[in-house]
């Protein structure tokens, strides 16, 4: 194919990472809300389980300065090596580029903080280093500033990077609903994670197929009282 970025992610052309997901980078954040971005890291990496794509976390200055990686992304990699740098571009240091390399995918799906920085750097020079594609997931990634962030963005979609979300990327992942191996584990991702799509899929679910509530142990409903 003369321009590879037409093809769509797959389990098997993509590989992910994720940089700085730590507290004070996070404080940072003022482009989004910092909950949210919590949330749709969360909900992306517990997708790139699902479709065992190969992941590296990387992590800066974690005990002088950032702290540790948010316990819900690494609950979802239990023993995941953390690969420690010093530099704000994850490019420069050799571990983090051999990991890389190792995946053996050409499409990388990045998620991190800050977006104009820790992203940018990380996304230029893989691509002019090592001509990786670049993903970017830009609503699992936060700026200093709205402006930092978004001019990030088009700074990186300049260069060629593809601008995608993590939702985008689990469903490109999962494509066809007929794959029944993936469905229930990316089902339970969309309904804990997807806002006002995961609570469709709650209702369609439990009022129009007649599922169980999700909610753990009875719930008692008290029929109504008339008022006087």
């Amino acid at each position: 194919m003369s321009n590879p970025k037409l093809e769509v992610l797959t389990p098997q052309n993509s590989q992910l990472i994720f940089i700085d997901h730590q507290p004070q980078m996070a404080f940072g954040v003022q482009s989004m809300d910092r909950q949210v971005l919590k949330n749709n890291v969360v909900g992306l990496a517990r997708a790139a389980k699902i479709f065992n794509i190969p992941t590296t976390i990387t992590t800066v200055e974690t005990q002088s300065f950032s702290g540790f990686t948010y316990p819900e992304l690494l609950d979802v990699f239990p023993g995941q090596p953390l690969l420690e740098r010093t530099s704000m571009n994850s490019w420069d240091d050799q571990k983090v580029r051999d990991a890389l390399a190792a995946n053996g995918r050409r499409k990388i799906v990045v998620s991190g903080l800050w977006t104009e920085v820790c992203n940018n750097t990380f996304a230029l020079s893989a691509m002019a280093g090592a001509g990786y594609e670049i993903y970017m997931v830009a609503d699992a990634s936060g700026g200093i500033t709205k402006e930092g962030h978004d001019f990030g963005m088009q700074r990186m979609i300049q260069a060629g990077v593809v601008p995608v979300t993590w939702q985008q990327v689990a469903l490109e992942w999962q494509r066809d609903w007929a794959r029944r191996d993936t469905y229930d584990a990316l089902m339970s991702v969309v309904r804990e994670h997807s806002g006002a799509y995961g609570m469709g899929v709650d209702y369609a679910y439990t009022m129009v197929h007649k599922a169980p509530q999700r909610a753990v142990g009875p719930h008692e409903i008290l029929p109504p009282v008339p008022a006087k």
